[in-house]
This record gives C-alpha cells, structure tokens and sequence, in this order.
C-alpha cells in the first residue's frame, strides 16, 4: 500500500500491565500482533524519554494491513492523570465496523465506555462511541458511513482498522494550525463550534458550552483534530524520563526531514522493523509539547 506525505503511520499508549492491554487490544479488538520486545535506547533517546529504554513494547497493526501501527510501551500511570484534561495528544480515532456492536464485545475487557455509539444529528457522515484504556488511554471508534464535503474518510477493511484522525488538545488552536501548515506543508480544512460533550464532561462544564476545533488535512485526507481547551487545562502530568501517559506520541510519514523549523530531540537515523523499514525517523515537540514522530518516505 502507498504511503503518503502527512499519512498517520501510527500511535503509541502507554500502559501499566502490557500483557492485560495485549489482551485488550489483540484479543477483543482484533489487532494483530506482529512483534514484542523492549524499546532500544536510542529510540527511547529519540523520544526524549531515556527512562522508557529497556521497557517491554508490543507493535500491533490492523488485520486489513493498512499501514498504520499501534505500539503498546510498559509504563506507570501517574496518578495525577486524568483523560481529556492536559494539553497534547488526547485520544486516536479508529475506524471500525458495526459500531453499536462494541458495546458487548468490550464487557469484560479493561475498555470503559465513556461515550456509547451515538448518530449525531446533521453529521450522517460516522457514528462514533469513545473508551477509555487500563493506560487511561483515550479511543475513538468510529464507523464511517460516507465521506464529508471536503474530506474522505476511510470505511474500515476489517473489525478495527487504522487510526485516521489524530486529536491534539491545543493550547492555542490557531497557532498549532498554522505550525502544522507551515512547518509539515499540511493544509488546514474546516473548523466546527459545537458542545464536545467529551470536554464538557472531563471539566464538568455546562453540556451546552461550546468549544471550537479545526481539522488538519493533507488534501483530503484527515489527520489532525486540533481542538480548543478551557483555561483550567493542566500541562500533562508526567513521570521525569519517561513517556507522556496515555495517548502518547503520533506517527506521521513525511516526503522529507529536511524541511526548515524542525527542532529535533535527536538527529534522524534509519530504523529498523515494519513500520520504519529502515527508513529515517526523528521525533520533534508540537506546539503543545505534543511528541510527534516523522517518518522520511521520500
């Protein structure tokens, strides 16, 4: 499969027991595992998280084979740590068949449902339901109905697919916009103020109040949510060394590394494994101090 400028190649969530989020993840999402093991030291360095070298990690990926890869990383959960409350990555969103089967294949398994699949009223496009992980990891599962008017979203080729859209908690939307645009030659789709039901609850604001989002987009293919956060937003809570906990660091291919303005953590090097294939890879901080890997396809 082709692999595009922008493309998510992936997402990493950090987790306190690898082996029950195995089960979660492979077992009753049915992603495939493709390999297990510990996170080498320059990848670790790479991420600016050197206490994280060493951990145990497992790649998995959709049995569709799209090219887009979750990686599990063996970490503890700060307990300061609250879902959809700091700044940076806050949830990955997947495609999935039959939504509002989820439900009852997720009983049992270390995914709490903090949104049961909804069709939303003027949006026929998707139906989305949203869980939360042992890692207090954020998930959107989202069956897509039909392409929107100015983006195309992919229907999914097996039970869980790829990840398609990445949502960034941003301290300043406009801001991370234009640095997305201009640093990663992305191009900015439309922005949308509505009640986010899902940050309405974490800050136990009025179900009405309304927050704004824009999309990042390559084309039409989706990216980014890069979402406005109340003022009460935290910075993310986070062990010294380790990864941000959580949704904590996206993927992205990009044409080349070359491009002025990228701050790097470590230099590129090419790596090694399915979703690097021996391509160079670096790892910068977004604007939020959001981790962002950047996969060299050119």
């Amino acid at each position: 499969m082709t692999i595009t400028h922008g493309q998510i190649l992936g997402g990493i969530v950090t987790t306190p027991d690898l082996d029950a989020a195995l089960t979660d993840y492979a077992d009753v999402l049915g992603l495939a595992l493709l390999d297990q093991g510990s996170v080498p030291a320059d990848l670790a360095a790479s991420w600016a998280s050197p206490d994280v070298a060493g951990a145990r990690m497992a790649l998995l990926q959709p049995t569709s084979g799209h090219p887009c890869f979750i990686r599990l990383v063996e970490q503890p959960v700060p307990t300061a740590f609250r879902p959809t409350t700091s700044y940076g990555w806050a949830a990955f969103e997947l495609s999935v068949q039959n939504v509002f089967g989820w439900p009852d294949r997720l009983n049992g398994s270390g995914f709490a449902i903090v949104g049961p699949p909804k069709e939303l009223e003027g949006l026929p496009y998707f139906v989305p339901m949203q869980v939360t992980g042992r890692g207090a990891e954020m998930l959107y599962l989202n069956e897509v109905r039909s392409n929107t008017p100015s983006s195309d979203l992919p229907m999914a080729d097996s039970p869980v697919d790829r990840i398609f859209i990445c949502i960034l908690a941003a301290r300043d939307r406009e801001a991370t916009c234009d640095w997305y645009a201009r640093t990663l030659c992305l191009d900015l789709g439309d922005t949308y103020v509505l009640a986010y039901s899902m940050i309405n609850s974490a800050f136990g604001l009025d179900p009405d109040t309304k927050s704004a989002l824009t999309m990042v987009q390559k084309g039409r293919m989706t990216i980014l949510e890069v979402d406005d956060y109340p003022p009460q937003t935290l910075d993310r809570p986070q062990d010294p060394g380790r990864l941000p906990p959580g949704n904590a660091l996206v993927t992205l291919a990009l044409d080349t590394l070359d491009r002025p303005g990228l701050d790097w953590l470590t230099p590129p090097a090419p790596r090694a494994g399915p979703l690097y294939a021996g391509r160079r890879s670096g790892t910068v901080r977004g604007p939020s101090g959001e981790l962002l890997e950047l996969v060299e396809i050119g």
